[in-house]
């Protein structure tokens, strides 16, 4: 079955983790054992309803502060679809956990308190998703029962959040009322909302079509690790196993290798000790050449008329992780897709308010959390495609050498070289 990741955003409080609780009460995805264990710590908390936040609050200070810290992933599936769930604090303290969650979804949930309408961290988390191609955002207006289900409450904040979404690249936003406490509009249709008359938010997770969203024009197989068995069955097998990044790979095509810049033709393609006829993202398999040439791992297979840009010079976004700030002249390691390298940041060119989206042309650095564009220059040339082309060989991620401690994430504007 295809696989759909969602991540969940909002301001605090919004009901986040009680919607993910939902969603797995509703579709029959908690076994009773986890139920009755959030059922006792609901009472245990003096709570008289059963807080589904739980099941995905599991970390002792989420529990004692009733907020969302780090990144919690969930796993359900339906007839329809598998689903990987990344359930991201609203805090801006945790801006840099919300953007690991994002990074790799196809579809985000923000949500909004019915009572208090579009916030700060709601356009914040829109932005941030924006920022990281992530091709479609429903807007789940929450807490629907505290507004006595309102059509006008909730038309008036599905035009405020249009209004603001305008100004970002969105490509296909959906508006769904809904309580996550009483699950109206989660699995099923709510009886008080009979002026609604789109799908449930599960019908719309189930049908989605991401099948576009996807690059399957430019072909992009970074090389992992080169497959040398050693038995004398298999002394003649040589292949090169790695995740395909973008296009379709068939046996008998043309490939351009990097950095070496030769060619040859795929022999066959193989995926889990069978041969398939072809591969495709996010597919991991191994692919033997018609050639023995010098392939190894940071190696990229492509198009010999359809390469990435390969470049020293990057010009890129930055999300910063560390409580160390980001600074011009600073020095870090790079990791993009299999290939290592050190890097410079010859300049930062200005810090991005998520909230009001001003460039402050004047940082000096950036502190956790915080979000602006700069220029690298890389000790090794890189097989780089543009972020909005293809997320995967358009990011990278910073690293700190001496405590080897992940710094910071980036995603590819542009590139001089």
């Amino acid at each position: 079955m295809e696989l759909l990741r969602f991540a969940t955003a909002g301001s605090v409080d919004d009901g986040k983790s009680t919607l993910i609780g939902r969603l797995l009460l509703d579709s029959k995805q908690i076994f009773e054992d986890q139920l009755e264990a959030v059922e006792r710590t609901s009472r245990e908390k003096g709570f008289d309803y059963t807080n589904l936040a739980l099941l995905t609050d599991g970390l002792r200070a989420e529990r004692e502060q009733g907020i969302t810290i780090d990144v919690a992933y969930r796993y359900f599936s339906t007839p329809h679809r598998k689903f990987i769930i990344a359930d991201t604090p609203g805090h801006v303290q945790y801006t840099r956990n919300m953007v690991t969650g994002a990074s790799t979804a196809d579809l985000a949930l923000i949500l909004v308190d019915a009572r208090k309408g579009v916030l700060e961290q709601s356009r914040r988390h829109a932005v941030i998703a924006s920022l990281l191609s992530v091709k479609h955002l429903v807007l789940c207006v929450n807490k629907m029962d505290l507004v006595d289900y309102d059509q006008d409450t909730f038309e008036m904040i599905s035009a405020e959040f249009t209004e603001w979404a305008a100004k970002l690249d969105i490509r296909d936003l959906s508006f769904i009322p809904l309580s996550a406490l009483h699950g109206d509009n989660v699995t099923q249709h709510s009886p008080n909302t009979p002026w609604y008359n789109g799908p449930t938010l599960l019908h719309h997770l189930e049908h989605l079509y991401i099948g576009s969203d996807r690059n399957l024009i430019d072909a992009r197989f970074p090389v992992q690790w080169v497959v040398r068995p050693m038995s004398t069955e298999w002394h003649d097998y040589r292949g090169y196993a790695g995740q395909v990044a973008g296009g379709i790979f068939r046996p008998g095509d043309e490939v351009l290798v990097l950095p070496s810049g030769l060619t040859t033709t795929i022999e066959g393609i193989d995926l889990y000790g069978a041969s398939v006829h072809e591969a495709m993202p996010p597919m991991s398999v191994t692919i033997r050449l018609s050639d023995d040439l010098d392939v190894s791992r940071g190696a990229m297979l492509c198009r010999p008329n359809n390469a990435p840009s390969v470049t020293q010079e990057l010009d890129a976004m930055v999300c910063w992780f560390s409580d160390r700030p980001l600074q011009a002249r600073a020095k870090y390691m790079i990791k993009h897709t299999t290939r290592t390298a050190r890097a410079l940041v010859r300049d930062l060119h200005y810090r991005l308010d998520v909230n009001t989206l001003h460039r402050d042309e004047t940082a000096g650095s950036l502190d956790m959390n915080e979000l602006g564009r700069v220029s690298l220059r890389v000790t090794t040339p890189l097989f780089v495609d543009q972020y909005r082309r293809n997320r995967t060989t358009g990011s990278f991620i910073l690293v700190d050498e001496a405590t080897n401690e992940t710094v910071g994430a980036g995603m590819v504007l542009g590139t001089d070289g």
